[in-house]
């Protein structure tokens, strides 16, 4: 901790303001300060904090599989697992997926405006598939289209008394001012420490989960409990992602490449399970996307497929990135697993290459934010790139980079990552060895609010906060506009 650094006095007079200040008052002054502290620690190249917080963790072991948290409901071929996400480019679809164990049961999703009156259908598909001597449910998945923005939908699943029932709110309109809030969650995995971020996640009334891959840590166990554990995790997250749609993006830990099971077909368990809608990017893979949802543009790419030039995934990117429209959808997110930029022992460097192929667009188009996982720990850094300097280690600020965030702490078995490299390095502005997840509320077109939240021992502590500033409609873009006016 560098107690020079003009974030730490700003950190504390923002605590300050929360003690003499309130309500509106409180914001705006909480506001300018937020503003004068990432100007000042962009300009002046401070190392930021690493914070002394030492976390009380709780054993980084899998809950057992007979806990409640993994219960399957009661009744015959009662259906379980179930989770949504974005079925379209603009925030009007979901896909409904759910599981049933012993046939397939029915394929109908009855949905409407009120609980329990269900005036339309869809009909979705089935499908199974087997993992060396695993053979899993029966996986449903059913698109539900033409649905009317910022509006409440109930929908029902099954049949008969193991019938079940849920509900999701669309998105507002697609706008420059629409106003939303994402939670981010990394390498979340089934342990004790997991369940705490997704409890924790589940209190800030984040409408849509933006998460950076690895998800169940099935791949470390072998045989027929690969398989049973990504049912498990399914049934884990169903409290969250029956309700709130998660956008999904690939880990290491989803390619479970297995040659001493036969299973060579990287991402199998995922592709089956966890659908995208990567055809209305015109993706050619589930596992790059992109959607456009209320004011923001959130392109999802694979870390561990083919990125390098002329690959279908570069050259996907490439196009994706020319249609993103500012003055529609100003706020640009990235979401990847392996980070760019990281100060940590682990992983150290890992995503070198993909930095080198992508990081000239990411400041190019001026991407706001970008999400990664794979590290346990977390990691935010300044606006900073390597193009100048052409060294990773050494980067500089340009006002035109992304801010990199890394999010890999949600709660894995593998533990926390806790040996940051030191000095902290000028780019690095705060990071932290405990579990967490972030939140991003945009509020219009120039602002977002972030926080990462630490797990503190079954508590949920906001940690690390800062005004997001849009890199589109920043002082630049208003001075632009103003001389556009006066041309006229």
């Amino acid at each position: 901790m560098n107690p020079s650094c003009a974030e730490c006095v700003l950190l504390q007079l923002n605590f300050l303001v929360d003690v003499w200040f309130s309500g509106k008052e409180l914001m705006k002054i909480k506001l300018l300060l937020f503003s004068s502290l990432l100007l000042t620690s962009i300009s002046s190249g401070c190392a930021g904090l690493t914070s002394a917080f030492i976390r009380n963790e709780w054993p980084s072991v899998d809950i057992p599989l007979n806990n409640e948290v993994f219960a399957v409901p009661k009744g015959y071929n009662a259906p379980h697992q179930v989770h949504i996400t974005q079925g379209d480019y603009d925030g009007k679809a979901v896909i409904i997926t759910w599981v049933t164990a012993n046939e397939p049961g029915s394929n109908i999703v009855r949905y409407g405006l009120s609980e329990g009156k269900y005036d339309f259908t869809a009909k979705g598909t089935v499908q199974n598939y087997t993992f060396y001597n695993y053979k899993s449910g029966y996986i449903h998945q059913c698109l539900v289209d033409g649905l009317q923005y910022s509006t409440k939908y109930y929908y029902e699943i099954g049949s008969g008394e193991t019938s079940r029932n849920f509900w999701f709110q669309t998105p507002p309109a697609i706008d420059p001012d629409s106003s939303h809030k994402f939670a981010i969650i990394g390498d979340l995995g089934q342990t004790y420490n997991s369940l705490s971020t997704l409890e924790h996640c589940m209190q800030t009334g984040a409408q849509t989960i933006l998460f950076v891959g690895d998800l169940s840590y099935a791949d470390r166990y072998d045989n027929h409990d690969i398989g049973v554990r990504w049912d498990s995790w399914g049934q884990f997250v169903e409290r969250s992602a029956a309700y709130q749609p998660w956008l999904w993006s690939t880990g290491n830990h989803e390619i479970e490449y297995f040659p001493h099971l036969g299973e060579v077909t990287p991402f199998r368990n995922y592709l089956h399970r966890y659908p995208t809608p990567f055809s209305a990017s015109k993706s050619s893979s589930p596992l790059w996307y992109a959607v456009r949802r209320a004011s923001a543009h959130i392109i999802a790419l694979s870390s561990y497929s083919p990125f390098v030039k002329y690959t279908p995934q570069w050259k996907w990117l490439e196009q994706e990135l020319k249609k993103v429209d500012r003055e529609k959808t100003p706020w640009l997110i990235v979401l990847m697993h392996a980070p760019i930029y990281n100060s940590n022992q682990a992983h150290f460097l890992e995503a070198e290459s993909m930095k080198v192929v992508f990081e000239s667009w990411f400041c190019h188009y001026k991407v706001d934010v970008i999400f990664a996982g794979h590290v346990h720990a977390y990691e935010r850094s300044y606006r900073i790139s390597s193009i100048q300097s052409n060294v990773s280690s050494s980067p500089s600020s340009d006002k035109s980079a992304p801010v990199y965030i890394t999010v890999g702490d949600g709660g894995n078995q593998e533990g926390l990552a806790n040996r940051f490299r030191d000095p902290q390095p000028d780019y690095s502005a705060f990071r932290e060895a405990s579990y967490g997840h972030s939140t991003l509320e945009i509020k219009n077109r120039t602002h977002a609010f972030y926080h990462w939240n630490r797990n503190d021992d079954g508590k949920r502590v906001p940690t690390d906060e800062f005004v997001l500033h849009n890199q589109y409609w920043g002082d630049g873009h208003r001075r632009r506009r103003k001389l556009e006016r006066y041309s006229m």
